[in-house]
């Protein structure tokens, strides 16, 4: 007689007994529906719930290409863990990861997420995922599925795991690449928020740590706010602001998103070897950048913080006026951040971003 895998006395083994609730996963599922269809754009295909995604190219785009980005939020979750705060961070997630997409002028089209926890808080999933379609409904783009897992014995309790996966489109000859970047034409900035979702790990060493801080805590350079509403403060969508520079027939030669690896880290991403960016005056610092700096060296926090600006455009100097002009039409007042200058052919990377 074969031997038995599994000899319970009484009862055998349930899934929830392991760790993993199918129940809660349906619910949380049932509650995020109204989320995504609110996010609903002409191209989407189908409702979540399905096994795929069905999203169609939207028409009149010339040799279409697909843009693709994904990203996580990195140790900002452990601010979110400590103050319970769970509706902004998707906003966080769409944003790393929208973006960076918006760089190569493409419009969104769809993003998908991927939450994870050892043991499914269904009122807190539905927060996250709140925030995510919110920020999708922003970016003009689809929140058109994404996966959530159980894991038991993955991550400590009341905690979970983000990552995020966008998708857009944009006309071949439409590409902005930074190829056609020259000497003098000018960079443009649009502030941050604050950190956005970069150097999490520095900030709460510093601030949770060194200075000891308590999260309610209003240190004056923070001008009001609390040290937890200066760390959660949400990144910045940038969706709106690139649509309208492109609309407007601006000759849009780069276009930078500030993240890991701050200015010196991210603008030479977008040019070509030999020219760098002169930066110019200084501009104002967010609160919670001062505040760090009085435990980091100024290198130091260059190559890790935005610096206040998460989003740069590199135009024509002929160009600026226009550029500023479809800016402030949506709200936005950019920044005159410096110019592009030639630099020796052997400058290392991050030298290739001069401040003054």
């Amino acid at each position: 007689m074969a031997d038995k895998l599994c000899t319970p006395s009484k009862s055998t083994i349930t899934y929830r007994e392991a760790g993993v609730d199918i129940e809660a996963g349906d619910e949380l599922v049932e509650r995020i529906k109204p989320f995504a269809k609110m996010t609903r754009t002409a191209e989407v295909l189908a409702d979540v719930g399905g096994f795929a995604g069905l999203c169609a190219l939207p028409s009149g785009v010339a040799d279409p290409v697909l843009v693709s980005g994904t990203d996580g939020v990195g140790t900002k979750l452990k601010v979110a863990f400590l103050t319970g705060v769970h509706n902004t961070i998707g906003f966080d997630l769409v944003g790393m990861c929208v973006n960076d997409i918006l760089t190569t002028g493409a419009r969104p089209l769809f993003f998908l997420d991927y939450f994870a926890t050892s043991k499914l808080d269904v009122a807190v999933g539905e927060r996250v995922i709140q925030g995510i379609a919110e920020a999708c409904r922003e970016s003009g783009c689809a929140l058109l599925g994404g996966e959530t897992a159980e894991v038991p014995g993955m991550y400590a309790e009341g905690e979970y795991d983000l990552a995020g996966f966008a998708v857009g489109v944009v006309a071949r000859s439409k590409i902005v690449d930074g190829s056609r970047v020259a000497p003098g034409d000018q960079v443009l900035g649009l502030r941050s928020s604050g950190l956005h979702s970069n150097g999490y790990s520095l900030a709460r060493r510093v601030v949770l740590e060194a200075m000891k801080l308590d999260l309610f805590a209003r240190p004056s350079k923070l001008e009001g706010k609390t040290v937890a509403e200066a760390l959660m403060a949400p990144t910045r969508l940038y969706a709106r602001q690139v649509q309208a520079v492109i609309e407007a027939g601006i000759d849009v030669r780069a276009m930078s998103h500030i993240t890991g690896g701050g200015l010196p880290g991210n603008l030479p991403r977008t040019l070509p070897d030999g020219l760098g960016v002169r930066l110019s005056a200084p501009w104002n610092l967010p609160g919670i950048v001062r505040l760090i700096a009085e435990c980091v060296e100024v290198t130091e926090l260059r190559r890790v913080f935005n610096l206040g600006v998460g989003f740069v455009f590199v135009v024509p100097k002929s160009d600026v006026a226009r550029t500023t002009a479809a800016l402030r039409a949506v709200g936005e007042e950019p920044m005159i951040l410096g110019e592009v200058v030639r630099v020796p052919a052997d400058t290392d990377f991050e030298a290739r971003v001069i401040f003054p």
